[in-house]
């Protein structure tokens, strides 16, 4: 019987330095990872990096940070040859990489899309490739995606549009490294209450998405809360191992398919 518990597992966190990366980069540290790579992506983060570094330090795990722009299929085979490098291969790697445009239809330019074609769905893909080569046996692999997956909404195209085809990677990714005993999954929490939510919205909109929940009384800020969702990420790349190939949302009845 495979062991499915964090305790002495190595981690890869892409997007690991802050927000939810950086959370669940921390809790898995608490909860006995051996070695946790938190990956960034420029220089306006490695101050976040560095601090998340030390904090699972601080847990007794060893960390190390390497930074990465990861649209580039090239930059997500070294950033896997250098986590490997340095800690070993992992045997959990969560991606948490994304970019949000909230824009009409009409006015999303070319470069728009393409850089957030770049973010949200390539750098999925390929982290999911190089997963697939390095992640140890019984390993487990988990991307962010987005509630609004299961939204019928306007102005969300590009972003929404985007994450969607990180649904059937993930589909495709679990049936082939199934055999290897590695579960794969997508996770879509809902508006976040974090700096990535805020600047994408307006006044009007932020007040909708804090009373849209149906569970949003009872939330904090009415939005959902990053420490809401990192349980449930701990649970898919431990005891949650035997879920594989779906997408779940996790938004306080935000929305649902």
């Amino acid at each position: 019987m495979a062991d499915h518990s964090i305790a002495g597992k190595t981690v890869l966190i892409a997007g690991g330095a802050k927000n939810l990366g950086g959370l669940i980069a921390r809790d898995l540290a608490k909860h006995g990872a051996k070695a946790v790579a938190v990956h960034y992506n420029s220089a306006s983060t490695k101050a976040d990096a560095d601090s998340t570094v030390a904090a699972i330090q601080a847990a007794g795990a060893q960390a190390i940070a390497f930074q990465a722009n990861l649209t580039q299929a090239s930059a997500m085979e070294k950033l896997f040859a250098d986590v490997v490098a340095a800690v070993g291969r992992p045997d959990i790697a969560i991606n948490t990489v994304g970019k949000v445009l909230k824009k009409p239809f009409t006015e999303i330019s070319e470069a728009e899309y393409d850089e957030m074609s770049a973010v949200n769905a390539k750098s999925a893909f390929f982290f999911l490739r190089e997963a697939g080569k390095h992640v140890a046996d019984n390993g487990k692999i988990v991307t962010l995606v987005t509630s609004l997956l299961g939204a019928f909404t306007p102005f969300y195209a590009a972003y929404a549009g985007t994450k969607a085809p990180v649904e059937h990677f993930t589909r495709a990714a679990a049936k082939e490294f199934g055999e290897r005993g590695i579960s794969v999954t997508a996770v879509g929490p809902g508006p976040m209450d974090t700096p990535f939510f805020y600047p994408a919205e307006g006044a009007d909109a932020v007040e909708y998405h804090k009373s849209a929940a149906a569970l949003s009384k009872f939330s904090r800020t009415g939005l959902t809360d990053i420490g809401d969702v990192v349980p449930f990420i701990r649970h898919l790349v431990s005891d949650g191992w035997w879920i594989t190939g779906q997408t779940i949302l996790i938004n306080g009845g935000y929305t649902t398919k």
